[in-house]
């Protein structure tokens, strides 16, 4: 059986902006799960990574700072209680200095890895947030063409995709 552009849309949105697991978003939509995961590969090779919009997604909502700002309060305050429990132990300091350095090392490691996750969609985040932005303005502002806006949405999101994903 196969299946249209508008069903392929659905179940992407499903994914990106429902945060559905890909078997559910298939699910929902009442389209094969292997049909779905080989329209998810077609299009990341075609430029579309589906993952990376969905990111972009929980960004622009702010979900992903939140989790990322949590996690960093939280590894800070263990970094701290880490840190004073070596400088209160008995254990000779060389073994201090080595689990220090190993404890800075995982401390830098992960800063440089949430640096380098937020630029990867941040470009896609601001224009998912303009584009939530704009389809609300226009359904405030000017209801009689939300219709036709929400016919060019689609697939304009779609080359938003291919541009910052």
């Amino acid at each position: 059986m196969a299946h249209g552009d508008d069903a392929r849309r659905a179940v992407r949105a499903a994914y990106v902006f429902d945060q559905l697991a890909l078997e559910s978003a298939a699910t929902k939509c009442n389209i094969p799960y292997d049909t779905v995961r080989n329209w998810k590969r077609e299009a990341k090779k075609l430029g579309d990574d589906w993952d990376k919009a969905r990111g972009a997604q929980m960004i622009a909502g702010g979900g992903i700072e939140d989790v990322v700002r949590q996690t960093l309060g939280i590894v800070v305050q263990q970094v701290q209680a880490t840190v004073q429990a070596i400088q209160d132990s008995d254990m000779p300091p060389g073994e201090k200095v080595q689990m220090l350095a190993s404890l800075a090392d995982a401390y830098n490691k992960l800063m440089a890895a949430s640096r380098k996750m937020m630029p990867e969609t941040d470009k896609l985040a601001v224009a998912t947030d303009v584009a939530k932005r704009l389809a609300e303005f226009v359904r405030e502002n000017y209801p009689q063409h939300a219709p036709a806006f929400a016919e060019i949405l689609g697939p304009f999101g779609d080359d938003l995709a291919r541009a910052y994903g």
